[in-house]
């Protein structure tokens, strides 16, 4: 058994991993139910290293971790909460294998708006990611009323005025397509901000005379949302994409300037 600050009581992982109480994961110790690299442990105050040591319960390996970072493909209809006694939330479609760790999204999307949510335990990097002074880059498609052009770009760029007289930082629009329906004209449309206000995409176009008719996250900083993650799945973080993530700055990436 591996010694050092990295030993926690088993007892304490096995909790926090929703194997049961702590008189529960007792019980269970004298049933001999659980396992230290291949020996049945009738303490569960014993201390084991989780990068170190095998543990088993009931003869399934225990895969032990202090975090966990989930990129979501947020559904529309679902919002972006713990919980809620009315609707239903991002956690509720989560497995309580994920639920066990109290995972938080970081940020919010609208009700009504789907697209790539992170969701984590992980206090700090959720707080350096949301922190303004980050200006972490996030990218929306979405189709809007109206043929955006020049105008429009010229004006997101220098920062428009909110309804609430706040003008906005400067942001990247571009224009993917026009299509005619006959009834009205709409524009598909993506755009980079770098801030989070309240409803902000949709009292952007507001503000030049649009209004939002869908909208859909497909980036936040490093991490893209792929098209093959259908809407409510969802998957852990690759090593690359948590390496990019922690040592993330938007300056250091001229694609990601608005």
């Amino acid at each position: 058994m591996a010694g050092g600050k990295t030993t926690q009581r088993i007892d304490k992982m096995l909790g926090h991993l929703g194997y049961g109480s702590r008189a529960e994961l007792k019980k269970m110790a004298k049933q001999g139910r659980i396992t230290l690299n291949g020996n049945v442990i009738k303490d569960t105050g014993t201390q084991a290293d989780p990068d170190q040591d095998r543990i088993e319960v009931d003869g399934e390996l225990v895969l032990y971790r202090e975090h966990i970072y989930l990129l979501m493909h947020k559904p529309a209809g679902v919002i972006s909460a713990t919980e809620d006694t009315r609707e239903k939330t991002v956690i509720d479609l989560l497995p309580e294998s994920y639920r066990v760790f109290s995972p938080f999204p970081v940020g919010r999307l609208d009700k009504d708006t789907e697209g790539l949510l992170l969701l984590t335990n992980d206090g700090a990097l959720a707080h350096e990611l949301l922190s303004p002074r980050k200006h972490v880059p996030k990218t929306y498609e979405a189709d809007v009323i109206g043929e955006i052009g020049p105008y429009e770009i010229q004006r997101f760029a220098e920062g428009v005025t909110l309804d609430d007289g706040y003008i906005t930082k400067p942001a990247k629009l571009q224009v993917l397509s026009i299509q005619e329906t006959g009834v009205q004209v709409t524009s598909r449309i993506s755009l980079t901000i770098t801030e989070g206000k309240f409803h902000q995409v949709k009292r952007m176009f507001e503000s030049v005379g649009s209004k939002v008719l869908y909208l859909k996250r497909t980036a936040m900083g490093p991490l893209r949302l792929e098209d093959s993650l259908a809407k409510g799945s969802y998957r852990e973080l690759t090593e690359e994409e948590l390496k990019l993530l922690s040592g993330y700055s938007p300056g250091t990436a001229a694609e990601d300037k608005p």
